[in-house]
């Protein structure tokens, strides 16, 4: 992934726009090809997700999602929707703790495939149901979900406030969303370890690891093009969500942001 391999409006026909590129990292490609590059990015990582999680992240990761649904307050009564929910980590926390039925989902076949099994093997595939979303469509009713969840995903989709009005059609009233997403560092001693870390050190583990160091080249531009807290808060607020609020978790490395339907 060079600079030399942008694509750009200025090199493209002269009747498309600036509308017509989204970000892929530091690269700016075509609106309507970026989610077939996001899925293959997954389908090339999918059989090493989980370890490269806690490779990447020394483990911090499982600390992160725990908070998370923690947050997401499982009910027997309450129905989860678990946008881009790979491999199903926050689903099976959901549903370990008291959660009712789960919906697990995820734009990508090859993940969803690695969650299936790893449901089966848990016993816990009887109280959830596996399926192929694109989280800008969402194929569910209006005001029929308690909760949906999104961790790690909404920063690879393309347009991102067509997410957040779905989730919030989809939610009932009284219902929450809770978005887990990498965010702007607000530690100043710490961003510079932490761009070393991205950019030298998960590029070498993902080639050794996963046998694929662009994709996690991609995850390192990816995180920094992403709006930071406040801006996500406003996009949130925008959608229709309300009592917006976020919190930031291992000096805003991470963040959790929370929405209501009221």
């Amino acid at each position: 992934m060079t600079d030399s391999a942008k694509p750009h409006p200025s090199s493209s026909s002269s009747t498309e726009s600036e509308d017509d590129f989204i970000d892929f990292g530091y690269r700016d490609v075509p609106r309507n090809e970026k989610k077939s590059m996001v899925r293959h990015v997954f389908e090339s990582v999918a059989g090493k997700y989980d370890v490269m999680n806690d490779a990447m992240s020394l483990g911090i990761h499982r600390v992160w999602k725990h908070i998370f649904i923690t947050m997401l307050s499982p009910r027997p009564h309450y129905q989860l929707l678990d946008l881009a929910g790979g491999t199903g980590d926050i689903t099976f926390g959901w549903l370990k703790h008291g959660g009712g039925h789960a919906i697990l989902s995820d734009i990508n076949e090859a993940m969803l495939e690695v969650g299936r099994e790893r449901a089966i093997k848990a016993g816990l595939i009887d109280r959830m149901g596996v399926t192929v979303v694109d989280a800008e469509e969402i194929p569910f009713p209006d005001a029929s979900m308690d909760r949906v969840s999104m961790a790690f995903g909404l920063r690879n989709c393309t347009d991102k406030s067509a997410v957040l009005r779905e989730v919030r059609r989809v939610l009932k009233p009284g219902g929450r969303f809770l978005c887990l997403e990498f965010s702007k560092v607000d530690i100043a001693a710490l961003a510079p370890l932490y761009d070393a870390w991205s950019f030298k050190v998960l590029p070498r583990m993902g080639k050794m690891i996963a046998g694929d160091s662009e994709s996690y080249q991609y995850l390192a531009e990816s995180i920094r093009m992403f709006p930071d807290q406040e801006t996500l808060a406003e996009m949130m607020r925008e959608a229709g969500l309300e009592r917006v609020e976020y919190r930031n978790l291992s000096g805003g490395i991470v963040a959790i942001h929370s929405g209501w339907r009221l």
